[in-house]
């Protein structure tokens, strides 16, 4: 571990490095080809014109495996970018240990011990439990090491303590109440034969009927802060133990500091530090839910209690809303019902988005469907915004009868159509009156916590003058 400083022995290589020979790179689903040379897509979203040279190469990508050269090149700035994904050929042994924190709780991890199976060593971190003999018992049933806190001292802690005894290439972080499935390790080791990459989350679902609140869905994406997938949770994730000693502060890898947020500090100092952290959601790992409605509402109010920490941390990679200022104008004035001003600002984004239009050489008439995209998603963002962060000053309107009657109808209409509408292609499963109720137990955690902190920052939205400018790709560049 080091003392805050970077080491050199875990620092990933240059940020052009190609993506290794033998991975298949596949286009996001959302991408659209304008021209066969201009794309729209990635994420953040934006325009991509590809240079001959950089056209050959990708037809060189669609048929094979990256097979070095100008294709390796520009595969990397695709899956950097969100274009495309990598999909690397699995591991069928690895180099690694899984680390399993647990507290009480000995039924569920005899239940996970059970689906990892003995392919690799296993250490069981007994976080302070209070019958700790169960908690040993199973573990020596199934041949797990076992460590030990006398004292709950939080996940953070648990993992940070097991770490100091891997010596693998790659260690597995589960949490005891997941049952991961059968090939999971197999197809997330694959990815690490990119040098670059750092971590990798399988996707996560519920281990009974209903949503889980872990889910992110099942489109593959790189994790990078102000996405739509931002972080990932460390209740499944494979990491690269190299470059968790590269980002470690006094030691520690995970801040102890933070009892609830501390996977999305961690993904997010890894991304600082120039690593990759992927989401492949081929690979799936099953996670018990809380057994009531309450204990859901608990755990989601808990989770937002983290953002006023996380934000002090990480200023600029917890906006809560990041949209483009004449979209989001747009937006307001038409739920405001002044057509006129909508009109305007509407206008003004036509305006930017065919500067960046001509740049790139793209037909004018493409123009009106770029802002109308833009104006969409803008929608979808601030109506997600109000349900999340605005709930309980929403609930409050739509509930006392309270303010003007328009005021009225548009905070039921977010709260009861904002969540089905922006998740309703994401591939989950949703339940949208708890979604609701999920949103706004989130909403009031992150007050809580920004009210201890004395910070607004997790709840201030950020405005940008203009849409991420579209660029050329080359494999040269």
């Amino acid at each position: 571990m080091t003392d805050g400083k970077r080491t050199g022995s875990g620092d990933p290589p240059g940020p052009s490095a190609p993506l290794p020979e033998g991975v298949r790179v596949t286009l996001d689903p959302g991408v659209r080809m304008i021209e066969p040379h201009l794309w729209w897509g990635g994420s953040p979203a934006r325009l991509l014109r590809l240079t001959p040279a950089g056209y050959a190469a990708w037809q060189q990508l669609r048929i094979a495996p990256v097979r070095g050269g100008a294709a390796a090149v520009l595969a990397r700035r695709l899956t950097d970018s969100g274009f495309a994904h990598p999909r690397p050929r699995p591991r069928r042994s690895a180099d690694l240990t899984v680390v399993v924190p647990v507290r009480d709780r000995p039924v569920p991890l005899a239940r996970c011990l059970t689906a990892l199976g003995d392919r690799y060593p296993v250490i069981v971190v007994d976080d302070g439990s209070a019958d700790p003999a169960s908690v040993a018992a199973v573990a020596a049933h199934h041949g797990a090491t076992l460590l030990r806190h006398d004292r709950n001292r939080g996940p953070a802690a648990a993992r940070n303590t097991a770490l100091r005894r891997v010596r693998t290439e790659l260690v597995a972080f589960v949490d005891s109440d997941c049952v991961p499935g059968g090939d999971w390790i197999a197809r997330l080791a694959g990815h690490f034969d990119d040098p670059l990459v750092a971590a990798v989350a399988p996707r996560i679902t519920a281990l009974g009927p209903g949503p889980c609140g872990l889910d992110l869905g099942d489109r593959a994406a790189r994790v990078v802060p102000n996405t739509p997938v931002a972080f990932v949770p460390t209740a499944a994730l494979l990491a690269r133990r190299g470059a968790l000693v590269d980002i470690a502060r006094h030691t520690a890898v995970f801040d102890p500091g933070l009892r609830f947020g501390e996977d999305v500090d961690l993904v997010w100092r890894l991304h600082e530090a120039g690593w990759r952290v992927r989401y492949d959601p081929g690979a799936v790992v099953a996670h018990e839910e809380p057994s009531s409605v309450g204990r859901v509402l608990a755990r989601r109010f808990r989770y937002g209690t983290s953002a006023a920490p996380l934000a002090e941390r990480h200023p600029d990679s917890l906006p809560p809303l990041a949209v483009p200022f004449w979209s989001a104008a747009t937006v307001v004035a038409l739920l405001g019902g002044r057509p006129l001003p909508a009109a305007a600002a509407f206008t003004a984004s036509l305006l930017s988005n065919g500067a960046t239009l001509r740049r790139l050489g793209a037909p004018p008439r493409q123009a009106v469907r770029y802002a109308v995209a833009s104006l969409w998603h803008t929608g979808l963002a601030i109506g997600r915004y109000s349900t999340k962060y605005c709930g309980p000053l929403l609930l409050a309107l739509a509930v006392t009868g309270r303010g003007p009657r328009t005021g009225r109808r548009l905070a039921i209409g977010a709260l009861l159509l904002g969540p089905a509408v922006v998740s309703a292609t994401d591939g989950r499963v949703h339940n949208p009156m708890r979604e609701i109720a999920d949103d706004i137990a989130y909403g009031c955690g992150v007050w809580v916590g920004c009210l201890r902190h004395r910070t607004v920052v997790p709840l201030r939205p950020r405005l940008t003058l203009a849409r991420r400018s579209g660029r050329e790709v080359s494999p040269k560049d």
